[in-house]
């Protein structure tokens, strides 16, 4: 009836005590894109309440590789069955209350369920496509989520829903991780020197050697004067330093500026000089 499912990823926290409950689901594909966004994101714990039609082919084809979600979906009569044994409720709301309620954002709902997911189970409880939650239904939960969504066009489809809540509690397991440094998945890999990067950064006198073969090329081709340097330099300077060079960039620099000097026939000394570049494939770094 469907593929296989790709391997879940385990975490007691939220593959069993955080609970996705859908309410009346009216089209049985929703359920199936509920169950990918899920496993997205680590989850894997879904309710059905009285849905219009599950399981099916449509579910499982919407799923795409989270069968094993759809699989191990509990489906109940009522709310209160789903509910019934969990320590904390939030459903998402996008109406105001004449009464009102206690109201968090996705972030604080996601810490929230962290925080109470190590005392007991936790539900997050989404409405029907149509028309949401009912009043009744809202008065169950303890937190009312509201997703700050165009207020000029504030709808959501149901698993686009799903997702934000579910990413904000992935973050949140994913940064309870990172301060007690077991995990290094929220660490930033932006330039050399980082975690991950494939070259060691350049060092201070390697930079000035490429800065001082730039300023040679450049007067070589007549493009900068050193009688009259103006600001040249010191922008080109500012551009370069920007850019946090690799070791392998600053070769590869260089390289390109003495093939800038052998056809320009202003490279000093033999012709068979080895450029930076060839230097570095022979050391295998390129």
């Amino acid at each position: 009836m469907h593929k296989p499912a790709l391997p879940q990823e385990g975490s007691d926290t939220f593959n069993d005590q955080v609970r996705i409950v859908l309410v009346e689901t009216s089209h049985s594909g929703n359920i199936g894109a509920v169950a990918r966004a899920m496993k997205n994101m680590g989850l894997g714990n879904l309710w059905l309440v009285n849905p219009a039609s599950f399981p099916d082919e449509a579910s499982y084809a919407r799923s795409a590789g989270a069968s094993d979600v759809l699989d191990r979906a509990q489906v109940v009569g009522t709310l209160d069955e789903a509910l019934a044994d969990c320590v904390l409720v939030m459903g998402t709301s996008a109406r105001g209350r004449k009464v009102p309620w206690p109201v968090i954002a996705p972030p604080q709902a996601a810490a929230t369920a962290g925080e109470y997911s190590q005392q007991g189970r936790v539900a997050l409880v989404f409405g029907r496509e149509n028309h949401g939650l009912s009043n009744d239904e809202l008065q169950r939960c303890h937190y009312h989520i509201h997703i700050p969504s165009n207020p000029d066009y504030s709808s959501l489809n149901l698993a686009m829903a799903v997702q934000v809540v579910c990413y904000e509690l992935r973050m949140h397991y994913l940064q309870s991780l990172e301060e007690n440094g077991t995990s290094p998945n929220l660490e930033a890999m932006v330039g050399p020197g980082d975690r991950g990067w494939d070259v060691p950064p350049a060092e201070v006198q390697e930079v000035e050697g490429f800065f001082s073969h730039l300023e040679q090329v450049l007067v070589d081709v007549e493009f900068h004067r050193r009688t009259n340097p103006r600001q040249l330099m010191t922008r080109l300077r500012r551009l370069f330093q920007r850019a946090r060079l690799d070791q392998m960039e600053i070769n590869i620099l260089r390289g390109i500026l003495t093939s800038v000097q052998k056809a320009a026939g202003t490279l000093p000394g033999n012709d068979k000089q080895k450029t930076a570049v060839d230097e570095g494939q022979e050391k295998g770094h390129v």
